[in-house]
């Protein structure tokens, strides 16, 4: 995630305190006539404290409702796509020909619904695809990302969740941290793909 003045109060926490941000995530796979996956809408569903902090440092909600007015939604819209140079979503792809760059992100809406942020956006793949990868990570693990607002397939498609072998991952986090855990000037070791479900996807040819 890369929304980052709202939770500048959270960096002086410890190494060990990572993930800050949680977010739940949904994946909407788009076909095109050829039958092959062309694009994921991607739904992100912030933690209640982020969606806070970030409402506090927009200046928005100054009554604490919940409730946003219209002008203040239109000033929230979008507020987590202004991506820096290089940031690559926390979304990644792949087909058996290596990896499958995603378009930049074009905003589908954001509502608050029960405290929390949900933003919607679609990606456009590169090339088409029958068969790929999806995962959905912060590299720097700062952002814990999960599958909690499922998978939609379009009709001919199905999909396999790898789940993440968290017991390896803790261990590796542990073992790349080694003396540094008590450092607050040290670089946290990228492991967020580690801790990161994959999901399969594979459609059937255009009939």
């Amino acid at each position: 995630m890369r929304y980052l003045s709202a939770i500048f109060c959270l960096l002086a926490a410890p190494l060990t305190a990572h993930p800050h941000v949680f977010v739940e995530t949904g994946l909407k796979l788009v076909r095109g006539q050829n039958g092959m996956v062309e694009g994921v809408e991607v739904t992100w569903r912030y933690d209640e404290l982020y969606s806070l902090l970030v409402l506090e440092d927009m200046g928005l909600d100054d009554d604490f409702d919940g409730k946003l007015t219209q002008v203040e939604m239109a000033e929230l819209d979008g507020f987590d796509l202004k991506w820096i140079e290089g940031f690559e979503g926390d979304l990644y792809a792949t087909s058996a020909e290596g990896k499958l760059a995603l378009g930049p992100p074009k905003n589908r809406g954001t509502s608050i619904e029960k405290g929390q942020i949900v933003t919607r956006h679609f990606r456009a793949l590169e090339h088409s695809a029958k068969t790929l990868s999806l995962k959905a990570f912060d590299p720097t693990y700062y952002t814990a990302y999960d599958l909690g607002l499922g998978i939609d397939l379009p009709g001919g498609c199905e999909a396999k969740v790898i789940k993440a072998d968290l017991d390896a991952a803790k261990r590796l986090e542990a073992e790349l941290l080694g003396d540094d855990v008590d450092n607050p000037e040290a670089d946290y070791p990228e492991v967020g793909e580690e801790f990161a479900d994959e999901i399969i996807v594979t459609c059937a040819p255009a009939s």
